[in-house]
């Protein structure tokens, strides 16, 4: 085929078309992201909101894929941007170098087996096993409702994607129509193999040029060992900030006896009575063991446990012995006895291989060698307390980098990939090497000691920054004079510096809170003493609370993690951003606690390596909510005085944009009056 145009040539064409304008950061990142895929060598781009990457990265993607035929696959931790890229930007962009490509690109989405609507499960008479908790009359009432829902969109959509669903259903609804991969029966055994959702699905991205994923579908990839994605030699991961914690959620595990009873329940019409009533025994064994010890990290195996584990797994064995794939036919009523033995061996499945971890879990004699944090877990949902045994990997670093970099070039970028100045706290949980030896730990991270063999795999990092005048048109103000925080909620100092800031500010304000309880009392205190409304998470879903703060420019609104990354409201609007704390991790977060002790095991600084690095990120992610387009102008308010006064505080500031810094109350509050009267 004839040679392409250059990337940057590609790129003027697209943004011309697309009407925008030329960034030279945009520029600076697609000629590195080329670069990148030329040379088979890994990148990480740190690139700022407003600079456009996602166009940045998907040109030299589309050209590569046109070039060569082969598929690249682009992974995002979020179903906004999912759908930014599949519903926007992909459409136009290949209509825009559909000429010079020689060709219109294709692209396609792909999500998870259980995003899907399962055709044989909605068509069977085989209800889902309810949860235990579920007997509430009102849950029940709910849940019909849903399915009912279900039932009628099923001969509407086209996609059987359960995003496409508004409003959206809850999560045990959507159990009812949907099957994980282990659930499936398979394309070739399923009376509904050639409709099926989730084969279309894959049968499309298996002819595109570009392929949208998640991030986690991309480890279920990596982890199976099973190909759920199309092949490719290219992979690029927007969001990259959130790679480690959605590998580390696909890989944790959960032990609970109401999953042993629900299998149990499942395997009933299937084999004999005695298995059944074996698992049945394992439950209540599992159940009383559980219930007797606290909610806390394991370091070994506690007195009486590991006889009870080896129950469970024995009779979980013995269940999928007697379940025994069968050969089926295709008449209806054993297509339906296959579809529920196939759901009782996944759900059997899970709990061997669950209890088989947690007994193998400390053969390793150093817990800063072994490959899961265990930990008993004691939720309480509507009412109905939940124990469980929860299993996580301690690092993921070795998986990536085996399964993932050691597999294609990997492209990573986001808004915030530096961490106190560095892209090594990063990406040493990612399992690659450390580029400089002058960072805080660099070698330490995430539980798991840093690669050393920088000749082998080879990255570079690139900061192509912003197009926001951040000295300019933002203050990161760092209340100092305000005591610490404390355990106690909200100190009346806090919930004063609060009112004087949004009054000044005339509403036009995200606060963001380290805890719901927090968030809810400063609601609580605020809405009495101010005279513009105050919003809270939870009174609404969170799209249409954001929907009412960006439409009124009086309102605020408070909240708590989601709101750190998910809020994206450019204008007046939003002119003040108030976080009252350091968002650093709970100090009882069993996963975070043992990758700090660790690191520390390694005469590495724990805190650093883990706590600070994780509340750097959230920082960052946090103060970014304030500046969303250029003519954007506010404030930044931390009324954590440890930002300004601790060891560690210059250290956080580091990872945070370049706002023009003070700590004069009254400065802030002149210039939050100031936008007041003259807002953008």
């Amino acid at each position: 085929m004839p040679e392409l145009p250059a990337v940057p040539d590609l790129l003027a064409t697209a943004v011309q078309a697309l009407g925008g304008k030329e960034r030279v950061g945009q520029v600076t990142m697609a000629t590195a992201v080329d670069h990148a895929i030329d040379t088979k060598e890994h990148l990480a781009v740190q690139a700022g909101t407003g600079t456009g990457k996602s166009l940045a990265y998907l040109v030299p993607s589309l050209r590569h894929a046109v070039r060569t035929g082969r598929t690249v696959v682009v992974s995002t931790a979020t179903i906004a941007l999912q759908r930014q890229l599949v519903d926007r930007d992909l459409p136009r962009l290949s209509e825009a170098l559909s000429k010079p490509l020689g060709r219109a690109a294709k692209f396609a989405i792909l999500k998870g087996r259980n995003n899907y609507l399962c055709l044989n499960k909605i068509n069977s008479v085989i209800p889902e096993e309810p949860e235990a908790e579920l007997f509430d009359a009102f849950a029940i009432s709910r849940l019909g409702r849903e399915v009912q829902r279900l039932n009628e969109w099923v001969s509407d959509t086209e996609t059987g994607d359960r995003d496409e669903i508004v409003p959206g259903v809850t999560d045990r609804a959507w159990k009812q129509v949907s099957v994980s991969s282990r659930e499936c029966l398979g394309k070739s055994r399923c009376p509904f193999g050639q409709d099926c959702f989730a084969e279309k699905a894959r049968a499309e991205s298996a002819q595109a040029d570009v392929v949208v994923t998640n991030h986690a579908l991309l480890a279920i990839d990596a982890i199976s060992g099973i190909q759920v994605l199309p092949e490719h030699d290219v992979v690029v991961i927007d969001e990259a900030h959130e790679l480690v914690d959605r590998v580390t959620g696909v890989a944790t595990a959960d032990l609970a006896s109401s999953a042993i009873s629900a299998a149990a329940r499942r395997c009933a019409k299937l084999i004999d009575e005695k298995e059944v009533d074996r698992l049945e025994g394992a439950a209540e064994a599992w159940h009383d063991v559980l219930e007797e010890l606290p909610a806390a990290r394991w370091e070994r195996l506690p007195d009486g446990v590991a006889p009870v584990l080896a129950l469970v797994r024995d009779a979980a064995w013995n269940a999928r012995t007697a379940l025994a794939p069968q050969g089926g036919t295709t008449q209806q009523g054993d297509v339906e006895t296959a579809a529920a033995r196939t759901q009782a061996l996944a759900a059997i499945d899970e709990i061997h291989d669950s209890a088989v971890r947690a007994l193998t879990a400390f053969d390793e004699p150093d817990p800063a060698k072994r490959h899961d944090v265990i930990w008993l877990s004691a939720e309480e949902m509507r009412g109905v307390a939940r124990r469980s045994l929860r299993m996580a990997p301690l690092s993921v670093g070795g998986l990536l980098r085996s399964r993932l970099f050691g597999t294609a070039t990997v492209v990573l970028t986001s808004a915030t990939l530096q961490i106190g100045g560095s892209f090594d706290g990063l990406a040493i949980t990612w399992g690659l090497p450390a580029q400089s030896s002058s960072q805080v730990d660099p070698g330490l991270a995430n539980g798991a000691e840093a690669p050393s063999d920088a000749d082998k795999v080879r990255w570079s990092s690139l900061d192509v920054g912003s197009p926001f005048d951040h000295a300019k048109s933002g203050i990161l103000y760092v209340a100092k004079h305000l005591p610490a925080p404390g355990r106690d909620g909200l100190a009346p100092a806090y919930l004063d510096e609060i009112e004087k800031l949004i009054t000044a500010a005339g509403g036009r304000t995200l606060g963001l809170f380290s805890s719901m309880r927090a968030a809810k009392a400063a609601t609580e205190a605020l809405r009495e003493r101010l005279d513009t409304p105050v919003l809270c998470q939870g009174d609404d879903s969170t799209g249409a609370l954001v929907r009412k703060f960006a439409d009124d420019p009086e309102t605020s609104l408070f909240g708590t993690l989601s709101l750190w990354q998910g809020v994206d409201v450019p204008g007046p609007s939003l002119s003040l951003v108030i976080l009252d704390r350091i968002p650093f991790p709970r100090p009882d977060d069993p996963l975070l606690t043992a990758r700090q002790r660790a690191v520390e095991s390694r005469g590495g600084n724990g805190f650093m390596a883990i706590a600070a690095n994780h509340a750097a990120l959230l920082l960052a992610q946090g103060t970014g909510r304030l500046l969303r387009s250029v003519d954007d102008r506010g404030v930044v308010a931390i009324l954590d005085s440890r930002l300004a006064t601790a060891r560690y505080g210059g250290y956080l500031r580091a990872s945070l944009p370049p706002y023009w810094e003070t700590s004069n109350p009254e400065v802030v509050v002149k210039a939050l009056k100031r936008l007041t009267e003259n807002p953008v």
